[in-house]
Order: structure tokens, then C-alpha cells, then sequence
């Protein structure tokens, strides 16, 4: 049996609207999402709330998705200050294929 499966890789990016940022954020400042893992290269670091908003949408953001499912078009995420401006864009930057039975021991359900 083929177990296999594919993921997006992701760049989550600060980036500046018209209004100021009022938390620690950096314009440009960036991890990355490849698989399971999160990366933060270099001297980036991102606020612990902001993550928090953002961790919930990176597994949706990784899978193929219907071409109208607005996870899909909807690329920024606000943060979660109201009083701030920054946004965190986003992106899928690649794809790599993984193995189901890498990834668990639970079996793969037979659809009946």
C-alpha cells in the first residue's frame, strides 16, 4: 500500500500595515514550518501570543486545500493586540512527501 502524503512547507513573515506595531514584532522576521517542525533561522524571534494565534491555522495552511476554501486566499493573520498593526503573512514555499507509517504506528483505516 502507498502511504504516502504531502505537505506545503510554510514562511510565516512579519509584515507592516499602516498602523504601528506596538509588540516586540520585526518587519521581515520569519520561521519556517517544514513538517512537524518549526525553524527559526538566524536571530528571529516571534512573541509567544502571536504564536499562539498563528499555530492553529499552519496544519490547514500545509495540506492541499479546495480552490475555494478561504484557507486557501487568506494569507495574513492579524495580531491578536488590537492596538497593533503588525500581520503575519503566510506562504508556502515548497512541498516534500512524507510516510504515513513514518509519521505513526496507528495503522491506516481501510475506508469500508
Amino acid at each position: 500500500m502507498d502511504d504516502k502524503f504531502t505537505l506545503y512547507d510554510l514562511r510565516v513573515e512579519v509584515v507592516a500595515t499602516d498602523k504601528p506595531m506596538v509588540c516586540s514584532h520585526r518587519v521581515g522576521d520569519y520561521f519556517l514550518v517544514e513538517g512537524e517542525n518549526i525553524i527559526f533561522p538566524g536571530n528571529n524571534y516571534f512573541s509567544l501570543y502571536a504564536m499562539a494565534t498563528i499555530l492553529p491555522l499552519l496544519p490547514a495552511k500545509q495540506r492541499e486545500l479546495h480552490k475555494n476554501d478561504w484557507m486557501l486566499s487568506d494569507a495574513e493573520i492579524a495580531c491578536p493586540d488590537p492596538h497593533c498593526g503588525a500581520r503575519f503573512r503566510i506562504s508556502r514555499t515548497g512541498s516534500r512527501d512524507f510516510r504515513h507509517s513514518e509519521c505513526t504506528v496507528v495503522p491506516i483505516c481501510e475506508e469500508e
